[in-house]
């Protein structure tokens, strides 16, 4: 399956942004689910993963590659005022893109692991900071709940602080934006859950910890860590 990593999309949007020209210019593109759509009935729908991964996904990614080609061409004019005048989209559809992967990633079937949290670092972690993963489920479900329009709730791993943190993004915005790595993303925006829970994304939130992948979610934080006492 085809894995584009939160660094790898953020390091290459990152140099297309700044201006880097490239012989060779690679474009973006959706990646492949590592299950069926159906993996995680009746949390979540396979009709609503198909469009949320399909249409609304692949939108992003074609914002993001239009957006890089008009920039590319900005750079190629040195124009300036066309090159700023990008930015909001390539924020916005590139956010999209990198925020989607790792949702993708952050969630499996109950069938296959979805919601359990064995011990370990990250488990330790959150007991430490939280008290009890249902503590934290909260905290993220009412952080998720009191965002006005669409976006993000998070844990992340906050390196100024050098240890969890819960934040919530606008729109597309990623969390790497405000300097956290992320570790778990809930996305509130209306076309991930108003097919299956119509106007009641309470529901959504407080389901949607039955298919968490942790194993996911575990990794990222060991590999935070790992970056984090190596400065």
């Amino acid at each position: 399956m085809l894995r584009t990593t939160l660094a790898a999309a953020s390091k290459q949007i990152g140099k297309r942004s700044l201006g880097s020209a490239m012989a060779v210019r690679q474009k973006h593109t959706v990646p492949d689910l590592d299950y069926d759509y159906n993996e995680l009935e009746p949390v979540i729908s396979a009709k609503i993963m198909q469009l949320h991964h399909d249409k609304h996904h692949a939108t992003y990614v074609a914002g993001l590659n239009a957006a890089e080609e008009k920039l590319h061409e900005a750079q190629a004019a040195n124009d300036i005022q066309a090159q700023v005048a990008l930015q909001p989209l390539l924020k916005f559809h590139g956010g999209g893109h990198v925020n989607h992967t790792i949702f993708w990633k952050n969630l499996i079937g109950e069938k296959n692991g979805g919601g359990q949290l064995h011990s370990c670092a990250l488990s330790k972690a959150i007991e430490g900071q939280f008290g009890e993963l249902s503590k934290l489920s909260s905290l993220m479900n009412a952080k998720a709940a009191g965002i006005q329009g669409s976006g993000w709730s998070w844990l992340t791993f906050n390196p100024e602080k050098g240890m969890l943190d819960v934040i919530t993004t606008a729109n597309q915005d990623m969390a790497a934006s405000v300097g956290h790595v992320p570790l778990l993303g809930i996305d509130a925006w209306e076309h991930a859950y108003y097919l299956d829970y119509n106007n009641v994304k309470a529901d959504y939130f407080k389901n949607i910890w039955r298919v968490i992948n942790w194993k996911d979610v575990a990794q990222r934080y060991d590999d935070a860590v790992a970056q984090y006492n190596k400065v």
